[in-house]
């Protein structure tokens, strides 16, 4: 029998109402700030996401889906969703619009990983961008817009963690201190810290073993290398988090695990959770990024959170998400010539922007209302010979148990009526 790949898995109608809400709840957030959606491809070239995310690190090193076209180009499927905005935003000369240009996106992600609580091989992720623009400002506004995200779904308990980790011009002599310290431990590092310290010394502060977590927190701070624009970035930044009212904790460890992050990295994480997977959503600075791709130098800054993630913490702290309305209107019929009527009236009930079933096969009337009561409806409505043919129908309020005769051509009308006289009073 044939089942969902490992990692992967089917979104069931009774989890859909999570799923449009966190994305209607996003999607508000982002027009009330100014930001357009835009979608890109699910797979682009191999090397772009190469040369955005770093060689060295483990989404590329372990974790992309990649595969030659027919063409023999290597394309991936998208690992992480800033690198093809980017791209985006070069190939369709998005620099000549007024700056900074504010993006958002909801797009599936690919990775594979181990599968863990929150943590799938296609995940759905929500992000956004603003390009163009390196006034700490910008960046105050991405973490304050993530952070109001969470707080509107009820999501609370949360810790903001903050860190500038420099730019090209102080991370080099920060890169060299961490070097030096890390050399005197390499006996308790673990296999893939010792490698790191080769290749991308910066990434031995992000490891999950416990060991080298410990000898991160004695390791030299980013903050003590940052250059004066780096540091003036870092105050302001903190300036306009706490004019925000936004709460944060220094972090020395955070540097996020993609290698195009400059200056500000930050992510939001439920108290008392530890571990990669206990973040909800996170991002940061990255101004040299859409240089590196072939445009103008342009400074930007982005968030994303994974949806499931998301769903996981809202499910632990209890919180529903509003069901999506259901049909309360249940067409039942008995003959041919009613299965006529009931086809049409459950159209013109449709058309009048009412949400309306009905019943399939050859079931008994009993049977009908019997279905009707399990799901739920609150009307149903009758069609047999009879009715046919002294134009009525019969309305039956399933709530009050009353029912009686209507005429076909005031049926709608009726049944819209019951409606509105059920809603709450303003």
């Amino acid at each position: 029998m044939y089942r969902a790949p490992r990692g992967t898995s089917d979104i069931l109608p009774a989890e859909q109402q999570y799923w449009r809400y966190i994305e209607e709840r996003a999607a508000q957030i982002c027009h009330l700030n100014g930001y357009e959606r835009i979608d890109t491809p699910v797979f682009e070239n191999a090397g772009l996401f190469v040369r955005t995310i770093g060689e060295g690190t483990d989404i590329v090193e372990k974790e992309t889906y990649s595969f030659p076209d027919r063409g023999g180009v290597t394309m991936t499927l998208r690992p992480e969703g800033t690198a093809p905005v980017c791209r985006a935003y070069i190939e369709h000369g998005m620099y000549n619009l007024p700056q900074p240009i504010r993006l958002y996106y909801i797009a599936p992600i690919f990775r594979y990983e181990r599968p863990q609580a929150g943590r799938y091989r296609q995940h759905q992720q929500f992000g956004f961008e603003a390009i163009g623009d390196g006034d700490p400002a910008i960046d105050a506004e991405v973490i304050d817009m993530g952070w109001r995200l969470f707080l509107t779904l009820g999501i609370g308990r949360l810790t903001l963690r903050l860190n500038s980790i420099g730019c090209r011009g102080c991370r080099p002599g920060y890169i060299e201190a961490l070097k030096g310290y890390y050399q005197t431990q390499t006996s308790n590092l673990c296999r893939e810290c010792k490698a790191r310290l080769v290749r991308n010394p910066l990434r031995l502060l992000d490891c999950k073993e416990e060991g080298c977590r410990d000898i991160a927190r004695s390791a030299p701070r980013s903050i003590d290398y940052l250059c004066q624009g780096c540091q003036e970035h870092f105050e302001l930044l903190k300036r306009y988090l706490g004019l925000l009212k936004l709460p944060f904790e220094i972090d020395h460890c955070l540097v996020r695990g993609l290698d195009y992050y400059t200056r500000t990295v930050f992510e939001v994480q439920p108290e008392g959770e530890e571990g990669a997977q206990s973040v909800i959503g996170g991002g940061g600075r990255y101004d040299d990024l859409i240089g590196e791709l072939g445009g103008r130098p342009t400074p930007a800054v982005g968030f994303a959170a994974g949806i499931e993630r998301i769903i996981l913490n809202m499910k632990r702290q209890g919180i529903p998400a509003p069901s999506n309305p259901k049909p309360s209107i249940f067409i039942c019929y008995l003959g041919d010539e009613a299965s006529e009527e009931a086809i049409r009236l459950v159209a013109e009930i449709r058309g009048s922007g009412t949400a309306a079933t009905i019943a399939s096969g050859s079931k008994s009337l009993k049977a009908q209302l019997r279905q009707a009561n399990s799901l739920g409806m609150s009307i149903a409505v009758i069609i047999g010979e009879e009715e046919v043919k002294g134009g009525v129908v019969i309305i039956r309020d399933m709530i009050e148990g009353e029912q009686r005769n209507v005429p076909m051509d005031e049926a709608v009308g009726e049944i819209k009526g019951i409606l509105k006289s059920r809603l709450p009073l303003v």
